[in-house]
């Protein structure tokens, strides 16, 4: 069972005004989410964001805030990262998406539709396929890991040229998050994310599927989104114009415009 604080205090919230902070206790390990259900519709659907590799929820709130008034919205901090506690051992993508599913059963919605950004999108990945009834539908923004830039140089490489390409408001965000995680952990993070089978694992995943790929996004070739497509049994495509990796944060109203179509039809 879970331990659930809820802290109301100052700077807990988004600028909206949506979003608090949601504090439990989740198999030993305290993790934080941010939290917006007030604003949804009676009986609105769950969508939880995740986040990508090093970084935290906090990078979700633009997207989190375009959704908010339709859904009810969730945005953990995996274990290591953000506000939520590190756990005894460095986790994988599989030991991640136990995590996230954990929270989910103890502290989130249970299923729900899953929206994830970079290495967040191998999490969900790895959990629709061994944990689908947790996952009622899957949105993939800037989907890793590109099978033929497989190692972590190549993926660091593509990581700083994306930095070049995102808002200036985004660094001190990513600079916080990163030094709170600490750059050894975070390398080693991506060592297992760059060693995620995440290709082979594509067919297994039976809901529907929306991949997202900015234009600009250097870590997300369009070659590996469409090769994604091909091997998802129900997966679409959809290009953000001038839109670089972190679609969540730079371009929120426009990815709210092409999600919220997919979330709403009929299962």
């Amino acid at each position: 069972m879970s331990l659930l604080e809820l802290r109301h205090s100052a700077g807990q919230h988004s600028p909206g005004g949506r979003l608090e902070s949601v504090w439990s206790t989740v198999d030993g390990l305290r993790m934080h989410a941010r939290v917006a259900t007030a604003a949804a519709p009676a009986g609105a659907k769950a969508v939880v964001l995740v986040h990508g590799l090093g970084v935290s929820s906090r990078y979700m709130i633009p997207a989190a805030e375009q959704l908010a008034p339709h859904y009810r919205v969730y945005a953990p901090d995996l274990p290591g990262f953000g506000r939520s506690d590190r756990p005894p051992h460095l986790l994988d993508i599989r030991g991640l998406a136990d995590a996230l599913a954990a929270w989910l059963r103890q502290a989130g919605p249970g299923r729900a539709a899953l929206l994830g950004n970079s290495l967040g999108c191998q999490v969900i990945v790895d959990l629709a396929v061994r944990r689908p009834e947790l996952v009622e539908r899957a949105v993939l923004v800037g989907p890793t890991l590109d099978p033929e830039a497989r190692s972590l140089w190549r993926q660091i490489a593509r990581g700083v040229l994306d930095v070049f390409r995102e808002p200036l408001s985004l660094w001190p965000i990513v600079a916080y998050d990163y030094l709170t995680a600490g750059p050894v952990y975070i390398l080693r993070t991506l060592q297992r994310a760059v060693e995620d089978p995440v290709a082979d694992k594509l067919p297994c995943v039976r809901v529907p599927a929306l991949v997202i790929r900015g234009s600009r996004d250097p870590i997300v070739p369009q070659r590996w989104a469409e090769a994604m497509i091909r091997r998802l049994p129900a997966g679409r495509l959809v290009v953000l114009e001038g839109v670089a990796h972190a679609a969540n944060y730079s371009a929120p109203v426009e990815l709210a415009r092409v999600v919220r179509p997919f979330l709403d039809e009929a299962p």
